[in-house]
């Protein structure tokens, strides 16, 4: 498979409330906390909880429901974070997503490499899978802790993904 995610167990910090989901995510999980893995074309890409999925969920939860929708036809994203910095240009192709990369910055400085192993081509339901498992992670976790989040838009709508 050109595209999986390793959700990881990472350990979770006492976190009584937060402004939203970004920032849940940010307090709950420490910098020596488990990274999530991303595996591009074979390269591995850590993703710690704490920093690059605290900055990155804004943008993942709205482009999941996007990709989901039958008249998705293409998508572009900029992933921001200065350790997972990224541009995606998703485009359908059947049901499948073709993801060509411009890679900015990663942990391990991987940005040569991801670019020599080129586009990921990977089924529609495989990247929602993927990505889903690191939702899941992250739901559960909030649930479980009892945050409460000023604005929980983010929240429920990751939750809608993973309940669909």
């Amino acid at each position: 498979m050109s595209f999986s995610i390793q959700a990881g167990c990472p350990t979770v910090r006492n976190c009584e409330s937060a402004a939203d989901m970004a920032d849940a995510v940010g307090e709950m999980y420490s910098a020596e906390a488990e990274d999530a893995i991303l595996v591009w074309n074979l390269v591995p890409v850590r993703l710690p909880y704490g920093y690059d999925l605290a900055a990155l969920i804004d943008d993942l939860v709205p482009l999941l429901e996007e990709i989901q929708r039958s008249d998705f036809s293409e998508a572009e994203v900029f992933w921001g974070s200065d350790t997972f910095s990224a541009e995606w240009k998703i485009v359908r192709e059947g049901d499948s997503l073709r993801i060509q990369a411009c890679w900015h910055s990663t942990l391990g400085n991987y940005e040569s490499l991801l670019a020599e192993r080129g586009d990921s081509m990977v089924p529609l339901r495989v990247f929602v899978s993927e990505w889903a498992k690191v939702l899941q992670r992250i739901v559960t976790d909030i649930e479980a802790e009892a945050v409460e989040l000023e604005d929980d838009d983010i929240f429920l709508r990751a939750k809608a993904l993973l309940a669909a």
